[in-house]
Formats: C-alpha cells, sequence, structure tokens
C-alpha cells in the first residue's frame, strides 16, 4: 500500500452493513466517508473532493437509488470510480455507468478492497 490514502464513499442504508463496511474500509488504510442515501452521498461529495470511489447500495429510501445515484455521480464527477451492490437484484453490467462494477450481497469485504486498489491503480 502506498502512503496516499485513497478516499472512499460508502453509500449504504443498513446501519448494521455500512459500519461493518466502513471498519473494513479503514482497517485497510482507506479514508472512509459515509451517507446513508443519495442526498447525503450528492453532500459529501460536494464537501469532499478528495473522493475517488464510491461504493453504493442499490436499494435505498428516498427518489433516487443507487443506480440513478451511480449515473448522477459519473455524469457531474466522471473521475470517480463506482462500485455498486445490491442483495435483492442482478444488475446488468450494461445499466452501469462505464467503468462502474456490480457485487452481489452478500459480498466478501477483501473482495471490495482489491477492487478499490485495482479501480484507483495509477
Amino acid at each position: 500500500m502506498d502512503n496516499q490514502r485513497i478516499s472512499v464513499l460508502v453509500v449504504e442504508d443498513e446501519v448494521l452493513i455500512r459500519m461493518s463496511m466502513v471498519d473494513e474500509l479503514e482497517d485497510a488504510g482507506f479514508t472512509v466517508f459515509v451517507a446513508s442515501n443519495a442526498d447525503q452521498a450528492i453532500e459529501m461529495l460536494i464537501a469532499n473532493s478528495a473522493i475517488e470511489v464510491m461504493f453504493t447500495d442499490v436499494d435505498m429510501p428516498g427518489g433516487i437509488d443507487g443506480l440513478k445515484l451511480a449515473a448522477s455521480v459519473r455524469d457531474r464527477w466522471p473521475p470517480i470510480k463506482i462500485i455498486v451492490t445490491s442483495g435483492h437484484r442482478q444488475i446488468d453490467v450494461k445499466a452501469l455507468p462505464v467503468e462502474a462494477r456490480f457485487v452481489i450481497k452478500p459480498y466478501d469485504p477483501m473482495a471490495i478492497i482489491r477492487s478499490i486498489r485495482e479501480m484507483t491503480a495509477n
């Protein structure tokens, strides 16, 4: 791992899942920002230009689900890498923004960590 910390935004409405993923990412050396819905995620992205990766659930409360959030982030912040997850449905990669990845729940946190490192490697 290099000295520069990768900043990751975790967007998950399920508290236990969110906190577990935050712990895993922090233990792996990432700087982690947290949101429980799309509106909070957009606020975090506006306030924190250092965010490089967004890890988001698809099914969340509110009018914007994780897929719409991913499309919005891709349009507004194209350099941000996106990983989308769901335990309720399988997402066709064609439905995701360019260069985004899909991971089905339950996922292996180490696989997410590897994906983040791969996606941000220069």
